[in-house]
């Protein structure tokens, strides 16, 4: 690794902690300007003023709201995500078991979202102005003119209500076997691919394209080398910086799409962890679900990155 590559690295890094620090700051004061006093919710309309104010102030709400951001971030640095509000519980053993749920979901949705989408893009590219390209095309662009709740919801009236074949709801502890593992994660799978595999193949086939219409890729043509030699041997390995920061932004919609999808369908996640959260103005649980999924993009983001500066050949 060459001194130019290490510096691009290496500033990519600080990018993403800078950027980290800048949302923590915006998602501590941002929960702050949430509508309703949290101890009035917390113990009903039947609370004595004087309870109110104790509350308050055993949840140091009475206090400067830069001296409780300072006393957050250093709880963050320690490990420490505070104490729910509404449960009386460590916000990271709430976020534990729930973190592992998300992570499931994700991890059977990328399964088979990226094989799919790097399928379909690449021989989109490879077909390019065909009626196959145009299919695709026009399936990809309706995809992503359809908003999140919209698949979800037309997947469970066809799969649950019409068709009966799925479940309406998704209850990730119900899991005893692989039959199981199918009706739980099916619909959820389906929505979130949906929606991510639409951007994938439109990222991967607009890279492959790109790479495709170079100097070295025609001159390889014009030698007789084949269509599929040419894309596989030639193409592809240049491609591989764009197509892995298309399918790193294409995943990070999952962290936007698993907040509609597990509370359309109950599944018991860090997402709608968060959400339930939010209607009790638990604001130690509603920050620590925020900064997850913030870490989550920025990781997904900043590997993409190094990826496609390690793979650049300009830069080797």
């Amino acid at each position: 690794m060459n001194n130019r590559v290490l510096s691009l690295v290496l500033s990519r890094l600080l990018i993403a902690v800078i950027t980290l620090v800048i949302v923590s700051f915006a998602v501590f004061f941002a929960t702050t300007l949430l509508p309703g006093d949290t101890a009035s919710i917390l113990l009903g309309q039947a609370a004595t003023p004087e309870a109110v104010e104790g509350l308050r102030k055993a949840m140091h709400l009475d206090e400067p709201a830069i001296f409780r951001f300072l006393r957050w971030i250093v709880g963050l640095l320690q490990g420490d995500l505070g104490t729910s509000y509404a449960n009386e519980m460590p916000v990271k053993d709430l976020i534990g078991g729930r973190f592992v749920n998300t992570l499931q979901l994700a991890g059977v949705t990328a399964l088979f979202s990226v094989p799919i989408a790097l399928t379909l893009g690449i021989t989109s590219a490879m077909l390019r102005g065909s009626p196959y390209d145009r299919i695709v095309t026009v399936l990809t662009i309706g995809v992503i003119s359809v908003p999140e709740f919209m698949i979800a919801t037309s997947a469970v009236l066809v799969f649950a209500v019409y068709l009966k074949w799925l479940p309406a709801l998704s209850f990730a502890n119900e899991v005893t076997s692989m039959t199981d593992l199918l009706r739980v994660y099916a619909m959820p799978v389906i929505t979130l691919t949906f929606v991510i595999s639409a951007q994938m193949i439109r990222m991967t086939r607009a890279a492959v394209i790109e790479t495709l219409n170079t100097p070295y890729v025609e001159m390889a043509l014009l030698k007789g080398a084949s269509r599929s030699r040419m894309v596989f041997r030639h193409a592809l390995p240049n491609a591989l910086g764009p197509i892995v920061n298309a399918v790193a932004l294409s995943l990070s919609y999952l962290l936007g799409g698993v907040i509609i999808v597990e509370t359309i369908f109950n599944y018991p996640g860090i997402a709608k962890l968060m959400v339930d959260a939010v209607s009790t103005r638990d604001l130690p649980l509603i920050q620590s679900c925020s900064m997850v999924f913030c870490l989550g993009y920025l990781l997904l983001i900043t590997t993409a990155d190094i990826i496609a500066i390690l793979s650049n050949p300009r830069l080797r």
